[in-house]
């Protein structure tokens, strides 16, 4: 039996647990999801101070047309997150200030696209986040058949449809649906060590305890050789 082209159920993220996930930096998700997870750093926001929360909705295109986002945009749900492979194309923009006015009316929490975007002065005054590789005034085509609801690659990361998306000024990460909920506590610990560390730090205490050990086994200090 052929799989269709456009799969519409898939399991999300609940709702609560996208909203506790939304309380941290990508950076401290990425951490500790394993060090994994986060998108190349092509794929950036438009304006650092853009951010967005929401479960994957996954659409595959081919360089330079965009007519399976459009699709995409009638059937994702409030709350999803399109993400976009776009192969990386920068010659067209996939996505402008009409389509971004649609998905933000329609409750899409944003849009991460290996791809480029237009308008993004209008994009930025709308506060709509938008996360991509780039900007270019070439409009798309919309002619070319793609992909909606599988899993794509992006960025070197795989996506399924329903995992975990966060982004901020540091990039995007991904976090697979199934693990989310158990890494939120991992998550909280993270932040309040790396806060007693910092408060640690600004009363005088910046000797990086782990530093000649690792050096040791490293190969750079001999044993019982100190820095």
């Amino acid at each position: 039996m052929t799989t269709p082209d456009i799969l519409r159920d898939f399991e999300r993220v609940p709702p609560h647990i996208v909203q506790q996930a939304g309380a941290y930096q990508a950076a401290i998700l990425a951490d500790v999801a394993g060090r994994r997870g986060a998108l190349h750093g092509r794929i950036t926001a438009l304006r650092p101070s853009m951010k967005v929360v929401g479960t994957a909705f996954t659409v595959e295109v081919r360089p330079g047309d965009n007519l399976m986002i459009h699709a995409a945009m009638s059937l994702a749900r409030p709350g999803d997150v399109l993400v976009v492979d776009g192969k990386g194309d920068q010659t067209a923009a996939l996505m402008g200030t009409i389509m971004m006015t649609a998905c933000q009316k329609l409750g899409i929490a944003g849009v991460v696209i290996d791809g480029a975007v237009r308008d993004s002065l209008e994009l930025e005054e709308m506060g709509f986040p938008v996360f991509s590789v780039g900007t270019n005034p070439n409009g798309p085509t919309k002619l070319v058949p793609g992909r909606i609801g599988h899993p794509i690659c992006i960025g070197g990361v795989t996506v399924n449809p329903g995992d975990l998306v966060l982004g901020d000024a540091d990039g995007v990460v991904i976090v697979e649906r199934h693990k989310i909920e158990s890494l939120l506590p991992l998550a909280e610990k993270k932040v309040k060590d790396e806060a007693a560390r910092i408060a640690a730090i600004q009363q005088g205490d910046t000797a990086a305890k782990w530093l000649d050990a690792a050096l040791r086994a490293a190969g750079v200090l001999k044993e019982g050789e100190r820095l």
